[in-house]
């Protein structure tokens, strides 16, 4: 009798610690998913991030680690708009995951939730790397992070309703500490509004946007194909009249047609973290706009 109820209380208790530490799982494919869904989860998820800062996040293997990641998941953030189109496809198929197939709740895309810039007219993909839904960058304009992180919070209560009025305290605090922020952010890179830029790769419409900055050409001749030498002539010919004050790049991208342009057009490099992790500076959030406007003043000088 006494080694049953010894059992029966012991089977009890692993029950109740079992319960205790169960955490959300889930698999952000970008850095900047995994933050926010920290910001918002706690301690109550356990968050794998597929990628870092410094990979194309267009161009990911879906190595065998990834599939087992999500195999496991219950819920995986992507930013969605077919940034990822080229490898977690494969990673949902071979996860055989029924739960984070698309369209179940626990599967997320966070490009749903924001006005998307550079929405195509029409396909073609002759013009290089162009996205149906519009440009996927959406990361860069810190705005964007408060529809998300509405969304967001919204589905960790669906997978995980024991803890949502944490994920509501958690969401309203973020939402908070936010506004502050992009009002401190705005009035940071006030010298930046009408300041013309290079980008090398067709990746930050949203930070222009947010920013004020004016776009005066790319590097790449299309999208996502290496800026080829003639193309580069063009822009160096278009800043004779029309003079850039730096050229924009991702730590992820290679350097060198943005230190040709910088070296013959005489204008500053500013490479910007593009995601957490990027730099040294930007290990959150918060930090990851800090170091991305501060390095975009700097690019004034």
């Amino acid at each position: 009798m006494l080694t049953i109820r010894k059992i029966f209380f012991a089977i009890i208790l692993c029950s109740t610690t079992l319960s205790a530490q169960a955490a959300l799982n889930i698999f952000a494919c970008e850095p900047e998913w995994a933050a926010l869904a920290q910001e918002l989860a706690g301690d109550k998820a356990n968050i794998y991030t597929a990628t870092n800062a410094l990979q194309d996040p267009h161009h990911i293997e879906a190595r065998p680690s990834l599939i087992a990641k999500a195999r496991r998941a219950q819920l995986v953030i992507c930013t969605g708009a077919e940034l990822e189109a080229g490898w977690m496809p494969v990673i949902l198929r071979e996860s055989a995951n029924p739960d984070i197939a698309a369209g179940k709740p626990g599967n997320f895309e966070a490009a749903q939730f924001v006005q998307m810039l550079e929405v195509p007219n029409r396909l073609d993909r002759a013009e290089g790397d162009v996205h149906a839904a519009g440009n996927p960058h959406i990361q860069l304009d810190a705005r964007n992070y408060l529809p998300i992180a509405e969304a967001l919070a919204a589905r960790m209560r669906i997978l995980d309703p024991t803890n949502a009025p944490l994920y509501d305290k958690r969401l309203q605090d973020f939402k908070r500490d936010w506004h502050i922020a992009l009002k401190r952010w705005e009035v940071l890179a006030a010298p930046l509004r009408g300041q013309p830029v290079l980008v090398q790769h067709r990746a930050y419409p949203y930070l222009i946007n947010w920013l004020g900055m004016k776009q005066i050409a790319e590097l790449e001749a299309k999208p996502g194909m290496e800026p080829s030498a003639a193309h580069l002539a063009k822009v160096l010919a278009l800043l004779q009249s029309t003079p850039a004050r730096m050229v924009l790049r991702a730590a992820y991208q290679d350097g060198k047609p943005s230190e040709w342009i910088a070296q013959h057009a005489h204008v500053n490099i500013t490479e910007l973290p593009f995601s957490i992790g990027g730099t040294p500076a930007a290990k959150n959030l918060y930090s990851f706009f800090d170091d991305s406007i501060t390095r975009l003043l700097a690019g004034l000088k």
